[in-house]
């Protein structure tokens, strides 16, 4: 197992300005000479240095130590990453965040004269720039700096930084010039110009610099850019990771589909997960657990459902959720399980995850575990368990232990299943990885779909392996976001009642779901009527035949 690299701290800093056509931002060009980034545009920055301590700097504004920790989530330190930010800044495009101690601004003679001594001398070491500020009798201006981002290079990497981006108003007065060395060129562009440089080949980008661009086109001028970073949730780390696919090798940042799952199963990042579901191909996700995927993708599918294998040769297997009638599916599951199959489990009855328990069970002689549904319309018929499941049971198939939780909502009989040992959920369709799922009426429950989700946050658990989809970590935080999303959209609905004061369904979608794509408002519309359900349950609507009103009229 080769061994991982542990990343150097590091800072970069983003200077933008207002141009003629909008925002541009500075980037330099790297020596072909240099081990790192060699020939490509990138924001000034660089490791941190020994000299980078705050104690060492005379300092303007409120920024003290520990409210820079406290940004950076950091126990200590945490003024360094600002300085050698401006550190760096200064050395390679000679643009300087200080003012004279004597108060005021540098004037451009003053600045220019300072920049083309003190530069020189910090190229040749005949200067430390904490000695090069003090014998220049000015502070830093560190509150010019705003942290913007952090990205830690890809495990996998033979070289790693983990650095911390800042961004800030290029300061009047002042002229960038790279160094000649380090950098040999610069240039001023508006990020979308070189996005598209980069995509024609004619302006190499590394993974990090592309992703920074793509956040600031959506900035109209700095005060827009700068505002966004002043009241910015904390900074998620950008940990790329590599991925095979179609195309070959790329990588992934958080929010990408495949990202939990090539952590977990890649952690030397070694480039050998695919971050493509492929049908019929099997994929081991834990010690004991496989997934293979049906091929029935679709827009309600998703890249298809996901059949989960649970055990070993010596033991045998438990096979959760078989999926659509599918002669070849069907084939596979028993190809790779050697018809070793001590039991079938099914989420829920929906025809794309249990209509191949009948013929598994026929083939195998392996019993069905799973629930009948309330209401059996647009449900599997040939469903028929062996055994009907209820929340709290234990299920035992010979080393394997699996906890039922009856979690009613997408269907009234949806169950999800723990699985301890690798303490990964099966979620079914209670949680889908890119999409949040329909609540069909009648069998489909809004105010049960609420409490099923509620009801996760009471169980321990790393990994959702859900019915669509790859392997996703953080599972409260996906839980929340869920109740997140859901509550804002009956907030729509409610506000939308409120400025109409009665609608149809028809009427509604139209103003409760205007974020989404009209293609999809037919489906939209289930869900709609499932909110609606809930909200009269909770008397904050009334229903007069196919009209709904609001209670407040």
């Amino acid at each position: 197992m080769p061994e991982i690299v542990t990343p150097r701290p590091a800072s970069t800093l983003i200077i933008i300005r207002d141009g003629k056509a909008g925002v541009e931002v500075l980037l330099g060009e790297k020596t072909s000479k240099v081990n790192f980034a060699a020939g490509a545009f990138v924001f000034p920055g660089g490791a941190l240095d020994e000299s980078d301590f705050g104690d060492n700097f005379t300092i303007s504004g409120d920024l003290s130590a520990d409210k820079a920790n406290q940004i950076l989530g950091v126990s200590d330190g945490g003024l360094n990453y600002w300085i050698a930010a401006i550190r760096e800044c200064f050395e390679e495009v000679g643009v300087l965040f200080a003012i004279p101690n004597r108060g005021g601004m540098f004037t451009e003679t003053e600045f220019a004269v300072f920049e083309s001594n003190e530069r020189k001398k910090l190229a040749r070491g005949e200067a430390t720039f904490h000695e090069t500020l003090k014998d220049a009798k000015c502070s830093l201006e560190l509150e010019q700096l705003h942290y913007f981002s952090r990205w830690v290079t890809h495990a996998g990497s033979p070289r790693r930084y983990d650095t911390r981006f800042f961004i800030a108003r290029m300061p009047q007065g002042q002229i960038a010039q790279h160094d000649g060395s380090e950098l040999i060129d610069h240039r001023w562009v508006k990020p979308d110009d070189a996005l598209r440089l980069n995509s024609q080949g004619k302006l190499n980008l590394m993974f990090p610099t592309q992703k920074t661009l793509e956040k600031l086109t959506e900035f109209s001028d700095v005060e827009e850019a700068l505002n966004y970073v002043r009241n910015a949730p904390p900074a998620t780390p950008m940990e790329p990771r590599l991925t095979v696919g179609a195309g070959g090798k790329k990588l992934l940042v958080p929010g990408d589909f495949a990202y939990a799952e090539a952590g977990k199963l890649d952690p030397e990042q070694l480039g050998t997960v695919s971050r493509e579901i492929e049908a019929g191909v099997v994929v081991q996700i834990d010690k004991r657990v496989s997934r293979m995927t049906a091929a029935n993708a679709s827009i309600m599918t998703g890249p298809g459902t996901n059949t989960y294998i649970l055990g070993d040769d010596l033991n045998g297997y438990l096979v959760i959720d078989p999926g659509p009638d599918n002669a070849r599916h069907i084939e596979l599951v028993r190809d790779l399980t050697s018809d070793k199959v001590n039991g079938i489990l099914c989420t829920h009855t929906h025809i794309d995850h249990s209509p191949g328990a009948a013929p598994l069970s026929r083939l195998t002689g392996a019993p069905i575990f799973g629930r009948l549904a309330e209401n059996m319309d647009r449900q599997d018929s040939s469903f028929v368990p062996d055994e009907e499941l209820s929340d709290g049971d234990e299920l035992k198939f010979g080393d394997l232990t699996i906890d039922v939780l009856h979690t009613p909502g997408h269907a009234s009989n949806h169950l999800c299943f723990l699985f301890e040992e690798a303490r990964m959920l099966f979620t079914g369709d209670h949680i889908m990885q890119g999409s949040t799922v329909v609540i069909n009426p009648p069998d489909g429950d809004m105010s049960a779909y609420f409490s099923s989700l509620n009801k996760l946050y009471d169980y321990q658990f790393d990994w959702i392996a859900p019915g669509h989809g790859f392997l996703m970590d953080n599972p409260h935080e996906a839980v929340n976001r869920l109740l997140i999303h859901r509550q804002k959209r009956e907030t729509k609905i409610v506000n939308a009642l409120s400025i109409l004061g009665e609608g149809t369904i028809d009427e509604l979608v139209v103003t409760a779901y205007d974020d989404v794509s009209v293609t999809i408002h037919q489906l939209a519309k289930r869900s709609l009527l499932a909110h609606l359900v809930k909200l009269q349950q909770e008397a904050k609507v009334n229903l007069n035949k196919d009209v709904w009103i609001s209670a407040s009229k």
